[in-house]
């Protein structure tokens, strides 16, 4: 979870006063988000899926097994929904 808090940190706004807790979401412009995500924390999008016409829901992965949900949306922003450890990849019973 200190990856977590050091992105939250990175990406909080510099007019945050008080620390951002993991419950809060989290947003920037998309551009911001993936150049964060790829080069400082070495994740990649695993997975994606539409959620209405103007949001995409993305999880951001690394090889140590951390990841982020985000929403994508269509204005240009994207927010951390939810963030953790430990993910898991499972085989697709089709």
């Amino acid at each position: 979870m200190i990856r977590a808090a050091a992105l939250l940190t990175l990406l909080a706004s510099p007019a945050a006063a008080t620390p951002t807790p993991i419950a809060e979401i989290l947003c920037a412009p998309t551009k911001q988000m993936q150049q964060k995500l790829e080069q400082q924390f070495r994740s990649a999008r695993t997975a994606s899926g539409m959620r209405s016409p103007d949001q995409m829901m993305e999880v951001w992965t690394d090889k140590r097994g951390d990841w982020a949900m985000v929403v994508r949306y269509a204005s240009g922003t994207s927010c951390i929904v939810a963030m953790g450890e430990h993910w898991e990849e499972t085989e697709n019973p089709t």
